[in-house]
């Protein structure tokens, strides 16, 4: 009698699952997920604190001088503690030497384009305030500096403009952080105006 229920139970557990096995498999693989982002507010300020330039800048941003050249007054770093971020900004006075600035800027984005998958640039003028200048967009997913800009006078001032990032950089994952910063980044440029 033994003998029979334990056939009986390894038939059953034979037949289910035979019956449970499927034959096409149905596993989706789960996308990567990543932490949700609060965008805060669009508001923005003046800042004209700077001996040679004044712009708009976000609010939740801080601007502070560069910590790394105290005796630059002209350089600043717009800190965005929210996304762990920067916009370094750089002033040099233009002496004849424009096209080393130029060529400094082009410099450093080859260094870049190693990482990225994708460059867009577009050309800046702003004839009212002679601000004149370039954007630059680098795609990729580990390029340090997604978006550079340099803005000129063309006879006596030159700023460049920097996003970075405080840790290793993943841009897929950032891509909605940097479309907002894009946004401010464009308020900035379309605010500037030389002192």
């Amino acid at each position: 009698m033994k003998n029979k229920i334990n056939i009986s139970l390894v038939a059953l557990a034979i037949a289910l699952i035979v019956v449970s096995c499927d034959r096409e498999p149905n596993y989706l693989p789960k996308p990567r997920g990543y932490f949700r982002i609060d965008l805060p507010e669009k508001d923005y300020t003046q800042v004209d604190t700077i001996e040679r330039y004044s712009f708009e800048c976000p609010k939740y941003a801080q601007v502070t001088p560069d910590p790394y050249s105290p005796n630059e007054k002209n350089w600043v770093n717009i800190e965005l503690p929210q996304f762990k971020g920067s916009i370094h900004l750089t002033h040099k006075p233009v002496n004849d030497n424009l096209g080393d600035y130029l060529e400094d800027v082009h410099t450093m984005v080859t260094k870049h384009l190693q990482k990225a998958s994708g460059v867009r640039d577009s050309l800046i003028v702003n004839e009212e305030h002679q601000v004149y200048g370039m954007f630059i967009e680098m795609d990729g997913k580990g390029v340090a500096t997604p978006m550079q800009f340099y803005l000129t006078d063309s006879t006596h001032n030159f700023v460049r403009g920097a996003l970075y990032f405080n840790f290793q950089p993943n841009n897929d994952s950032m891509q909605p952080v940097i479309n907002f910063i894009r946004e401010d980044i464009n308020h900035l440029i379309n605010t500037f105006e030389w002192k």
